[in-house]
């Protein structure tokens, strides 16, 4: 992956990463630990918010600090600090050893013989890694960012039928030092960012009203992604009024099965609930079931599980350029990879942390660990999972022309799925009646239903590489005390067949 021609943020590079890692990791072996890691992290966040053109509010918060975790007795321990001196490093490191020591207590009192061991990683020492961005959207005034979007806000605001505008830019530079006893030492920068409009349309007569909002999705890229760097904002804002003016006097759809074609805007969320979560190893284990539960995918069914039709390809992926759960080295010093998950529609791989690895006998993680801040001990997270397109595939437009009697979802809204991430539901932004081949028009309240295997199973073509767009989130959320990642998913346009579309004002009325 090509690497941004950047410098490390000076900022960062003045704190005294090495004399603290050294500290706390001397005082770690010193202990007898048998594995310690030092992380120290500068999280900034900032964000612009904008209701009808106008400013409605601002942040700008940073988050520093660091964190010792340690494997001492076959327990884990875990500490966390501010104060950036080596003395306090070395206390932090003891804290974590007094953890482990208590925790390897406890376990043993509830009759357990389970350890902690970790997969074997190289070591990587003095390794440098910066996202792939042109420009920091921190070097841009504040103006030039309020700026912006104020003028597009203006832009929705003159177009007939809309009566409100929001606009809401979210920028984040993450640096992180890490070493281990093992040897490793990396140093990353992390740039993204996520811009949001949505318009809202508002009928005086009956009180009706509906939004419509961006599909452009979060990145880990810089400001010229708002500036004419891969993305049609012009294009889109001029559109985006005449698709909610339809979505406002569009009837409602009507019950039963459709062939959908699902647009890359709409698909991404159905593959992080329903395969990215699923493909979670801890999951599938039971080791995670507090915050949205476990999986159907079973680790009993490794190379069994037909998750889909023969054209399903899924990968995990640390290294996706702009991807936003794209790293050099993850936070156990993992370096990033890429891997599949799902083969031919077949269930292949898992996401796995070093622990996990060793646990299961799959032998090296595959870089999954990660903290959301300085102050949260690191856990299996999402790796940038994604649908691969067939290299000779469709276009969008000759999926729709094969359907005779089907719907095409554009952007994703709500969605609900069950606690094993099987049975689920989703909305869109938008839904348009296909007739021989043809788009007819909007429907309206409109959710897709099925359980995972069958909604997978039902896919009949995969759109070819020019209908790939690399969706996301910022707002991943996973464990307990919960942690926020961001994340991308990768997909093609898709052609679904014979899916169950509820009209979702009918369900609510029952």
């Amino acid at each position: 992956m090509p690497a941004a021609p950047h410098a490390l943020d000076e900022t960062f590079l003045a704190l005294p990463l090495r004399a603290l890692a050294d500290a706390a990791l001397a005082r770690a072996r010193a202990l007898g630990a048998e594995h310690a890691d030092f992380r120290l992290e500068r999280v900034r966040s900032a964000s612009w918010r904008l209701r009808d053109a106008r400013t409605s509010g601002t942040s700008d918060t940073t988050d520093l600090g660091y964190a010792v975790r340690v494997v001492h007795g076959g327990a884990w321990g875990f500490a966390s600090g501010v104060d950036l001196t080596m003395d306090a490093a070395a206390r932090v490191a003891s804290q974590a050893v007094a953890m482990a020591k208590l925790s390897a207590r406890v376990i043993e009192a509830a009759g357990s013989q389970e350890r902690v061991e970790l997969a074997e990683e190289p070591a990587y020492p003095d390794r440098t890694w910066i996202s792939s961005y042109e420009i920091n959207p921190f070097d841009v005034p504040d103006a030039d960012k309020t700026g912006l979007l104020a003028d597009w806000s203006a832009r929705l605001l003159a177009a007939p039928g809309v009566a409100h505008a929001d606009a809401s830019l979210l920028t984040v530079q993450e640096n992180k030092f890490y070493a281990d006893t093992a040897g490793t030492s990396t140093t990353q920068q992390r740039v993204r960012l996520h811009p949001e409009l949505t318009a809202v349309a508002v009928d005086d007569a009956s009180g009706e009203f509906d939004s419509m909002r961006t599909l452009a999705p979060p990145v880990g890229r810089g400001w010229e992604y708002l500036t004419g760097g891969g993305y049609d904002w012009d294009g889109e804002l001029a559109q985006m009024p005449e698709h909610l003016a339809q979505k406002m006097s569009a009837p409602g759809v009507e019950p039963g099965a459709y062939d959908l074609v699902v647009d890359p805007s709409n698909l991404w969320l159905t593959i992080h609930e329903s395969i990215g979560h699923a493909t979670e190893l801890d999951r599938a284990l039971g080791y995670e079931a507090a915050y949205a539960g476990t999986s159907f995918a079973t680790f009993d069914q490794l190379g069994k599980l037909a998750y889909g039709s023969g054209l399903m390809n899924v990968t995990g992926d640390r290294t996706a350029e702009h991807g936003l759960a794209t790293v050099g080295y993850d936070d156990e010093g993992v370096a990033a990879q890429s891997w599949d998950l799902v083969r031919d529609g077949t269930l292949v791989g898992y996401q796995l942390d070093r622990r996990i690895a060793r646990l299961t006998g799959l032998g090296r993680s595959n870089g999954c660990a990660f903290a959301d801040s300085p102050g949260h001990v690191p856990v299996q997270r999402m790796a940038n999972v994604s649908l691969q397109p067939a290299p000779d595939g469709p276009s969008t437009e000759e999926l729709i022309a094969g359907v005779e009697r089907g719907i095409y979802v554009v952007g994703d809204r709500s969605w609900s799925i069950d606690m094993q991430r099987y049975n689920f539901q989703f909305t869109g932004q938008r839904f348009f009646r296909i007739e021989n081949g043809r788009l007819a028009g909007q429907v309206r309240d409109v959710a897709y239903q099925a359980t995972t295997t069958d909604f997978w199973g039902s896919m009949r073509a995969v759109g070819g590489p020019g209908t790939y767009v690399l969706g996301g989130a910022f707002n991943c959320g996973k464990a307990q005390p919960g942690q926020v990642a961001a994340v991308s998913h990768g997909c093609p346009s898709a052609l679904f067949e014979g899916v169950n579309i509820l009209n979702t004002t009918q369900e609510a009325g029952r």
